[in-house]
């Protein structure tokens, strides 16, 4: 037992995947929010330009 609680402990894979993860879900908070933002943006453009045509 205690030899597979080193073997974990030391090993670092499982380390690097959590880093991965963890960056991952930060860029796409990132990119959810800049994309909400610019759609918000974009709509209100379109409306105004839609708004003034007519």
């Amino acid at each position: 037992m205690s030899e597979l609680m080193r073997r974990l402990w030391s090993e670092e894979e499982g380390q690097d995947i959590a880093e991965y993860a963890v960056m991952l879900a930060v860029i796409l908070v990132l990119v959810v929010g800049t994309i909400r933002l610019i759609g918000t943006n974009a709509n209100t453009v379109f409306s105004n330009v839609a708004s003034s045509i007519q």
